[in-house]
């Protein structure tokens, strides 16, 4: 494969994986799909296993894969060393308001240095154009990746075929504000993203997406072995599947949130009213049994798949427990010394510092509105926000003067499809039972300028989904001076809403009850004690700065680096 072959692989590869996504190639027959089934699954119980002779079947099938893609490797290496030649000279890129002097081809980082990595390193992130908080930790930490390390090479392995490198480059930069140096950053184009898909498995879906996603790992590793694995998504089980064909590759994982769960486990005993998740009662009966058994085996097979993980970085101090209960004592068999660790999520905090201005003097600009930002769908438990803040307005005495002053619900989040519209409806519905649609207002598909706009004026920020991994939306709350009203479980109780000096900077609730008594409590604060929970929820949101995070994604990619170092040299 020559360079010039190269100047239109990436174009070429992208138009193949459209092409065949186009042909819905990825929902195969229900024939197919048996046989897939099967086929991952037996390689997926290789990889679990610690007989010698699996292993050397891995090693051996690993070093074909790595054979085969290796003049593929070295293209794309020439392709990279091309593109920094357009960049000649020193160039200065803006980064979240910060000046970044990039290395370029005259000018590289001395080989032996702290700085010197030169290996390539994979982030599956087979929906990095979604344009969400989990592609902002993405973006961020490629960022930070290139600043640490300018000679490294970032492959995103992604099933976003639509759009070409250009377009989700600038998508970033317009969503997140984030300047990325375009030369070190390579997108490998997926044909099997679907079979991840929850559509995709209507029966044993926990375990359908895990098999779903050895598919498209086997995928990715055709395109391209990096000298560094990392999924930022939740796809443990491609780690282990890269350990039983590349051992020598070490293996990162950030995790969102915990495929499976002990609450989730916990859940199926709860009462359906109590909202504890869309399986909430689910263990009663004989189905009920072999569900909770199901989900008991893949607790235990999970865990067994999350002892091959070299590095692991959790959002939030609930997913570390969750994740340390079922991964830490197959790590320690496996020798594993690193900790599994907690990097928050890096948040917008300093543009929403400088775009809404906190004092005494804007507290005039507040209105009486509980505002809620969650996308549309059953887990965010808008039901019972709409009879908490029902309950509220019975129960409230406060006196009003004119409608502008009574208290107002805004509804804001994302609509995906006809299923988000069926449920709207159905709140909507709600709302009118509850004799309060006068008083609440949807905003549905809002642009950013909307929401900051809501964000300036309104009086109080809720959250109401129970064990919410992280919560960023709550940390945009904060940030913008709104008094929290979060749900008592998650990340939000344990991370984000807590003591800041000795005093609250939010109120937590579970039930109906508790919802409407802490929104009471909230509107019923003095201008003062508003102003000074207001500014302590701002301070409370600097530990989720994006400068933070850098610092805590460096810590932890640079034993990945340790690791990978003696493997660099190409």
């Amino acid at each position: 494969m020559s360079l010039m072959t190269c100047n239109c692989y990436f174009e070429r590869s992208r138009q193949l994986a459209l092409s065949h996504h186009n042909k819905a190639v990825c929902l195969v027959t229900s024939m197919m799909r048996v046989f897939l089934t099967v086929t991952a699954g037996l390689l997926l119980i290789l990889a679990l296993v610690s007989m010698p002779l699996i292993k050397l079947v891995g090693r051996t099938t690993g070093t074909s894969i790595r054979q085969r893609t290796a003049s593929r490797r070295q293209v794309f290496l020439a392709r990279v060393d091309a593109d920094k030649k357009k960049y000649e000279g020193r160039r200065e890129v803006s980064v979240d308001g910060m000046l970044k002097e990039l290395e370029t081809e005259g000018d590289r980082t001395p080989e032996g240095s702290d700085q010197y990595y030169n290996g390539i390193i994979g982030f599956l992130h087979p929906f990095c154009n979604a344009g969400g908080g989990g592609e902002r930790v993405l973006w961020a930490a490629i960022r930070a990746t290139q600043q640490q390390y300018p000679e490294a090479v970032c492959v995103v392995y992604t099933g976003d075929h639509d759009v070409s490198k250009e377009q989700i480059l600038s998508r970033v930069k317009e969503r997140f504000n984030i300047d990325l140096y375009p030369p070190t950053i390579i997108f490998l184009y997926l044909t099997t993203r679907d079979y991840v898909l929850a559509s995709a498995w209507p029966r044993f879906t926990l375990l359908g997406q895990s098999i779903g996603s050895l598919v498209m790992a086997w995928d990715a590793f055709h395109l391209l072995v990096p000298d560094i694995f990392i999924d930022t998504m939740g796809y443990a089980f491609t780690l282990a599947l890269s350990k039983f064909l590349f051992p020598n590759v070490p293996t990162g994982a950030y995790v969102h949130y915990p495929t499976i769960s002990t609450d989730m486990l916990a859940s199926l005993d709860a009462e359906q009213e109590e909202g504890r998740g869309v399986n909430a009662g689910a263990g009663k009966g004989t189905r009920g049994t072999l569900k909770r058994q199901y989900w008991q085996w893949f607790a235990y097979l999970y865990g067994r798949v999350g002892g091959s993980v070299d590095v692991v970085m959790t959002n939030s101090s609930w997913t570390q427990n969750h994740i340390s209960k079922l991964w830490s004592s197959p790590r320690q068999k496996q020798k594993h010394t690193s900790p599994v660790s907690v990097v928050f999520p890096p948040v917008a905090v300093a543009e929403l510092e400088k775009d809404i201005p906190l004092a005494a003097d804007t507290e005039k600009d507040r209105q009486p509105v509980l505002l809620y930002i969650a996308q549309f769908r059953p887990e965010k438990n808008h039901t019972l926000v709409l009879r908490s803040f029902a309950r509220y307005l019975k129960t409230s005495q406060r006196e009003t003067t004119t409608p502008e002053s009574s208290p107002k619900l805004l509804l804001a989040g994302s609509v995906r499809d006809a299923t988000d519209e069926k449920y709207i409806y159905s709140l909507r519905l709600l709302a009118h039972e509850l004799q309060i649609t006068n008083s609440v207002t949807f905003l549905l598909n809002a642009p950013w300028s909307a929401i900051l706009q809501h964000l300036r004026t309104s009086s109080i920020g809720i959250n109401a989904m129970w064990n919410e991994h992280f919560g960023i939306g709550v940390v945009e709350y904060q940030a913008a001076g709104l008094i929290s009203v979060v749900n008592d479980s998650g990340g939000p109780k344990e991370d984000i809403v807590v003591e800041i000096d000795g005093l609250p900077t939010g109120y937590h609730a579970s039930t109906e009850e508790e919802y409407a008594a802490a929104f009471g409590k909230a509107m019923e604060l003095g201008e003062k004690e508003k102003v000074e929970m207001r500014l302590r929820a701002r301070k409370s949101s600097h530990r989720f700065s994006g400068e933070v995070f850098d610092e805590r994604w460096l810590e932890e990619l640079k034993k990945l680096v340790w690791l990978a170092k003696p493997m660099s040299k190409t």
